[in-house]
């Protein structure tokens, strides 16, 4: 029988759970929110949703597009959340010279710790 796939609770405990031990390492994950009233005329778009950007460091998840929980406990991403890819970067992050070392590409190929390691 099929494993089914993770959901996105699963999927972000894994990766902060990796990135715990790479503080040399970022994980950027890109994708789409359903917008909460798609008719009310807000940023989103027509298909009723908006992009998200959300960095993984350290063992935590971050927004930098939209508000979370103040609980850490609580994911980052609402199920609903759609990541369309991933991008493992140097950390710390220099916005003026930003070294991607992975990707863009799936989440799921940043499960394994291997795709963490040094090039």
């Amino acid at each position: 029988m099929p494993s089914q796939p993770p959901t996105v609770a699963e999927l972000l405990a894994a990766l902060e759970e990796l990135s715990r031990s790479r503080a040399d390492r970022v994980l950027r994950l890109r994708g789409r929110l359903p917008v909460p009233d798609a008719t009310s005329g807000g940023p989103g778009g027509a298909d009723g949703f908006e992009p998200f950007e959300l960095l993984i460091f350290r063992g935590f998840s971050s927004s930098v597009s939209h508000p979370t929980a103040f609980d850490p406990d609580q994911p980052a991403l609402p199920e609903s959340a759609v990541i369309e890819t991933a991008e493992l970067l140097q950390a710390p992050l220099n916005p003026a010279a930003e070294q991607r070392l992975a990707g863009p590409g799936p989440v799921q190929e940043f499960l394994s710790p291997e795709r963490w390691q040094p090039a």
